[in-house]
């Protein structure tokens, strides 16, 4: 894809736009694209800062990992410059924490918008908060060096950036809760055949197949593509006939749409 000029460029997070698709790139290669609350913010502000344009979003990790996983730098006593550590927030009140914890979420929720597909690039390790924002995608392109672990129950904590329910989703409760008991790795092969992968490719063809599956998403109609989002989206807290109903109503504005009965 062109490099173009950021539109943000903060706390490791890099957004640049080409047209109808987004790129969201995790620039800090040094420390293996670590997370921390600086750079879950910068992600909330990608996030907003998409022009309405915008039908696609790709999210990628420069350097050899996509994330390694929460930066361990926020569970010492001094945390991170300007912000309180995790030991701090501990001694926040019930009411506080919870508001601290889903300002982190922002930063991967949006990633699920009705109106955009959102794929996330993944080389080398996705382990833990880098796992969970693979998940917050709507589609993963992994390269077939990729692995993918949950490790926060092995630090005593659970996944909290909103990775638990498209885990269970894509594959299961049982697999779900032994690839997160267990902290494991899950390499290429399985990733695929579970659907945690929707493709997997050799590393040099990565970015390729990025683009070729963004420009096969922006050949439909973005209309025609939001509903069925939204269908697929719905469909397993919808009974069969709540289902049908669904794609009566979804079908029933595309066909108004497109004879411009539209309100």
């Amino acid at each position: 894809m062109t490099s173009l000029e950021p539109v943000l460029d903060k706390d490791g997070v890099r957004l640049t736009i080409e047209d109808a698709v987004a790129t969201v790139t995790l620039a800090n290669p040094a420390k293996r694209n670590a997370q921390s609350p600086a750079l879950w913010r910068a992600l909330t502000e990608a996030g907003r800062s998409l022009p309405g344009s915008v039908r696609v979003v790709v999210l990628r990790g420069e350097g050899k990992s996509f994330s390694a996983g929460l930066d361990r730098q926020a569970f010492t006593p001094e945390g991170f410059d300007g912000e309180p550590s995790f030991l701090d927030l501990a001694r926040e009140s019930d009411q506080d924490l919870d508001a601290a914890i889903a300002e982190y979420q922002d930063g991967f929720v949006w990633l699920r918008r009705p109106d955009l597909v959102s794929i996330a690039a993944v080389q080398g390790h996705a382990i833990g908060a880098g796992f969970q924002l693979a998940l917050a995608c709507d589609l993963r392109v992994v390269a077939s060096d990729v692995q993918f672990a949950m490790r926060e129950t092995s630090l005593g904590l659970v996944p909290d950036l909103t990775g638990t329910h498209p885990l269970v989703g894509l594959v299961g409760y049982a697999r779900a809760l032994e690839i997160c008991a267990t902290g494991r790795f899950v390499q290429a092969e399985e990733a695929e055949r579970t659907g945690l992968a929707n493709l997997v490719v050799p590393a040099d063809e990565l970015d390729a197949a990025v683009s070729d599956l963004a420009g096969a998403l922006l050949a439909a109609p973005r209309g025609a593509l939001i509903e069925t989002k939204a269908l697929l989206q719905g469909a397993a807290g919808r009974t069969f006939e709540a289902q049908r109903a669904a794609e009566r109503a979804a079908q029933a504005r595309r066909l108004r749409d497109l004879a411009g009965l539209a309100d």
